[in-house]
C-alpha cells in the first residue's frame, strides 16, 4: 500500500485517479474545508477527513505521497475581482501544503493548480525553496501544464502540475500522452459522444434522485428555466453559439450581446459530438456562462453529463444539494488526468517505495 494524504481534496478527483491507477495508492487522510465536498470524499474513500481550515490542523497522518490543489481563485483570471485580503489568504494556502511536506516528509508530492500559478511570485518562491530548503533539497522535481484531453479525458482542461520525488535521479516530464490527433502511437481524443453514451433523458427530473438500480441519479435538468431561454436554445444549431441567436432571432437576444457583436464564441454554445468538451466549470448548467448546451438537445448538460466529462464513474456518489454537487464537479481534477499522473509517479518511485 502506498499511503496518500490529499490536501484541499475537494470531492476527491486526484485520489480517485490515483486509486484507478491500481498501483496500491490508498488515501489515509484528506483535508477539505467545504462540508459537502468533505462528506463526498469520506463517502467514497472511507478515510478520516478534516472538514475545516488547514490552518487549524496541527498534525497530519503519515503518508508516502502528498497530493493537493491549493485553492486557485487567487491566481485564476476568474478570481481577480476578489478583495485583496481574500486573495492574499487564498494565495498563501500553498504554504500550508509545504508545512505538511515538512511535517510528513513524504517520498513524493504533487501540487495541482491553474496554469497561472506557475507564473506567479508564489511559484517562484516555491522553486527557490526547492533548492535552498534543507528538507526540500532532497527532492528532484519537474512541472508544466498538462491538458486532460491528452490523457483520455473527454474534455479540454489545462492544469498546472508540479511533481517532486525524493531521491530520484531526475523527474522526466511530461507524462507520456496517451491520446492526441497526430501520432499513430496515440489513441484519438475521447469525445462528448463517447462520454454521453447510454444516457437517456427524462425532462421532468430536476433534482438528485435514485435510478432503477438504486444508484445516485444526477441526470436531471435545470430548475425553473424561463420560456425565453427555451426559445433561445432552439435557435442555436449544432456547433453554434450566441452569434447564431443574434443573427436568427435578435428579438430573443439580450441587449448586452447585441451591443457586443464580437468576443467569446463559447457563450450559449453547443458542444460538439465529435470533440472533447471545453473546460467544465462550476456553473456548467448555465449556458450563458459557456459552451454548455447539449450537442443537439435544447437544454444545458446535466450534472451526470458534466461528471462524465470530468471522468467520474457513475458509481461515484456526491453529497450535497444541486449547486454544491455542481461546484464539486466543476472544481475537481479529472480522475483520468490524475490516473496518468499516478502512473508516471509510480514509475519514478524506488522499488522499495512501491510496496
Amino acid at each position: 500500500m502506498i499511503r496518500t494524504l490529499d490536501l484541499f481534496a475537494g470531492a476527491g478527483g486526484l485520489s480517485l485517479g490515483f486509486a484507478q491507477a491500481e498501483k496500491g495508492f490508498t488515501p489515509v487522510q484528506a483535508v477539505e474545508i467545504d462540508p459537502a465536498a468533505a462528506r463526498t470524499f469520506k463517502r467514497n474513500f472511507n478515510c478520516p477527513v478534516h472538514d475545516g481550515p488547514i490552518e487549524d490542523l496541527e498534525n497530519f497522518e503519515d503518508a508516502d505521497v502528498i497530493l493537493g490543489g491549493p485553492p486557485c481563485q487567487g491566481f485564476s483570471p476568474l478570481g481577480r475581482k476578489r478583495d485583496e485580503v481574500s486573495r492574499a489568504r487564498l494565495n498563501g494556502l500553498w504554504e500550508h501544503y509545504l508545512r505538511a511536506v515538512h511535517r510528513v516528509k513524504p517520498r513524493a508530492f504533487v501540487i495541482e493548480n491553474v496554469p497561472q500559478f506557475q507564473k506567479s511570485a508564489q511559484f517562484a518562491e516555491l522553486l527557490r525553496l526547492m533548492v535552498t530548503d534543507e528538507d526540500l533539497r532532497e527532492y528532484q522535481f519537474a512541472y508544466g501544464v498538462l491538458n486532460a484531453a491528452d490523457y483520455g479525458v473527454p474534455q479540454v482542461r489545462r492544469r498546472g502540475i508540479f511533481m517532486a520525488v525524493r531521491g530520484a535521479a531526475s523527474v522526466p516530464w511530461p507524462p507520456p500522452a496517451t491520446h492526441g490527433p497526430k501520432s499513430k502511437a496515440q489513441r484519438p481524443y475521447s469525445t462528448v459522444e463517447e462520454a454521453f453514451e447510454g444516457l437517456s433523458w427524462t425532462p421532468e427530473r430536476t433534482d438528485v434522485g435514485v435510478d432503477a438500480d438504486g444508484r445516485q441519479d444526477l441526470h436531471f435538468g435545470r430548475k425553473n428555466v424561463r420560456p425565453i431561454s427555451l426559445k433561445r436554445y432552439e435557435f442555436i444549431p449544432p456547433r453554434g453559439n450566441r452569434f447564431d441567436l443574434m443573427r436568427e432571432a435578435p428579438e430573443l437576444t439580450p441587449r448586452c450581446w447585441l451591443e457586443k457583436p464580437t468576443g467569446t464564441t463559447d457563450v450559449m454554445g453547443r458542444m460538439w459530438w465529435e470533440r472533447p468538451s471545453g473546460t467544465i466549470r462550476t456553473e456548467f448548467y448555465k449556458p450563458e456562462k459557456g459552451r454548455y448546451l447539449h450537442p443537439v438537445a435544447h437544454r444545458p448538460i446535466t450534472h451526470r453529463e458534466a461528471a462524465r466529462l470530468q471522468s467520474f464513474p457513475d458509481d461515484f456518489e456526491f453529497e450535497g444539494n444541486r449547486s454544491e454537487i455542481a461546484r464539486q464537479i466543476g472544481n475537481a481534477v479529472p480522475s483520468g488526468l490524475a490516473k496518468a499522473i499516478a502512473l508516471h509517479l509510480h514509475s519514478l518511485l524506488e522499488p522499495s517505495d512501491r510496496d
